[in-house]
């Protein structure tokens, strides 16, 4: 490669260090894919997550072809044929998308992890969550999990080897970064499983969480099939080039694009990926510092957060020279206060005009009248609906559009009842009034359905 080119690949860069070094020798920027954060908002780049998926899928399917019986129960002329029990190690991405498959086919799933937090996802997709007794964090860094104690793993073991005796299927994901995986299936839960069972390694490439693991081949221990394949995403090649793909757009377009390309070490979804910039290393990268949110002025100030300070209130401030002395100004009013005050001033003039026209004037009409009260409606109607609207999240206003139909039919009703006595004034407007009701009910259902779409098969 050119000097000054840059490489955006997986590169691991814990396990080739001898790569690293002679990419370094070329003077080039280098970017790990693997390396790209596990946060929120560097997901849609996130490829390790896109190929664990795809592999965990796949590792059902291979299962699936090696065991000699069915997934789901079945019920038949012949006999019952009872439902396959798949147990998944290790509850990450792989691990959850291999949850998810078996239980489409109909298995009885469990699952093990050694963080706590994954229990609901397990419970979520239909899986049984399986735990000791001894009560350890196994929460590490990046969404993985971290090396545990003996005590902990004695504990595991014992509860894996129970485990072997009944299940039919075994699919292990456990990795730790930057070490070879840990053996949780021993050789002699191996032996424990029914002859037929097969188990599918996940972490072959790193040596395997199966004693007896070949990485890249396939082989049978006492009748039990040990699938160690390294390439399981490579096998559905269309789907991982599709979601690869899009991981490094989104990748590029993160870094300014074609027009705006830049390496920002300030941007906590790009600096940790960085590997080399010019020929330096600059992996592994340090710790992103949370952004300060104050303005500029306070913040060039340091910050004393060790104790907690008391807040006295403000105290007067100084006469100036042939003047008075003035405590701090007061607070503007806020928004909604002025919407309340606006509010009850609309409401006590309409109040006193329909007062009145309908008691004061005996030569008002019925029609003035109505008028007065329709206005006096509307106009707490307009303030009890903004301040209603105004205080619901964001996030909820889709389900508030339920709601709003129902206000929305009401005005149809009344429309159409109104709509009636040929064409003056007050018909035109209950018209108007159940045409722009009636869009925003079709709108409102329009938009629910299409919602309720996406979270369809």
């Amino acid at each position: 490669m050119r000097e000054g080119a840059t490489l955006i690949s997986f590169l691991y860069p814990a396990q080739n260090a001898p790569l690293i070094a002679r990419l370094a020798t070329r003077k080039i920027n280098v970017l790990a894919m693997d390396q790209i954060p596990r946060i929120s908002r560097a997901q849609k780049m996130d490829a390790l997550s896109s190929m664990a998926n795809i592999s965990g899928y796949r590792a059902v399917v291979e299962a699936a072809n090696r065991f000699g019986s069915f997934f789901t129960g079945q019920f038949t002329a012949a006999g019952k044929i009872p439902p396959a029990k798949v147990l998944v190690i290790g509850a990450g991405v792989a691990g959850l998308a291999a949850l998810g498959a078996a239980k489409g086919l109909g298995a009885i799933v469990r699952a093990f992890d050694v963080r706590a937090s994954v229990e609901e996802q397990i419970k979520s997709l239909g899986g049984e969550f399986l735990t000791v007794s001894i009560k350890e964090s196994g929460e590490g860094g990046g969404g993985y999990a971290k090396e545990m104690s003996k005590e902990f793993l004695d504990a595991e073991y014992a509860t894996f080897r129970a485990q072997a005796k009944e299940v039919d299927i075994v699919i292990t994901t456990a990795l730790i970064p930057g070490r070879p995986a840990p053996k949780l299936w021993l050789a002699d839960m191996v032996e424990l499983m029914k002859p037929g069972s097969v188990i599918v390694d996940m972490a072959a490439e790193q040596g395997g969480n199966c004693e007896l693991t070949v990485p890249g081949e396939a082989v049978v221990h006492q009748g039990v099939t040990i699938i160690g394949y390294t390439d399981l995403a490579s096998r559905m090649a269309h789907v991982a080039s599709d979601l690869y793909g899009t991981n490094l757009w989104h990748f590029l377009e993160e870094m300014g694009g074609a027009k705006g390309w830049k390496l920002d070490h300030e941007n906590d979804a790009v600096r940790p990926a960085l590997v080399l910039e010019a020929g330096e290393v600059k992996w592994p990268a340090p710790p992103m510092t949370a952004k300060e949110s104050a303005p500029a002025a306070a913040a060039s100030k340091p910050v004393e957060v060790a104790k907690p300070v008391a807040v006295a209130a403000p105290a007067p401030a100084a006469k100036k020279p042939g003047g008075h002395g003035h405590g701090a100004p007061a607070a503007a009013p806020s928004k909604t206060t002025g919407m309340v005050m606006a509010g009850i001033g609309l409401v006590l003039a309409c109040l006193w005009l329909g007062l009145r026209f309908g008691t004061l004037d005996a030569t008002a009409s019925d029609q003035t009248i109505h008028l007065i009260q329709h206005l006096t409606v509307f106009v707490l109607a307009v303030f009890v609906g903004f301040q209603v609207v105004w205080g619901v999240a964001a996030a909820l206003h889709t389900p508030l559009m339920s709601v709003t139909n129902a206000i929305s039919g009401i005005i149809v009703v009344g429309g159409l009842l109104d709509a009636r006595g040929g064409t003056t004034t007050p018909v035109i407007v209950a018209v108007i009034a159940t045409l722009f009701a009636t869009i925003n009910i079709s709108g409102g259902f329009l938009v629910t359905r299409r919602m309720l779409a996406m979270f369809r098969k």
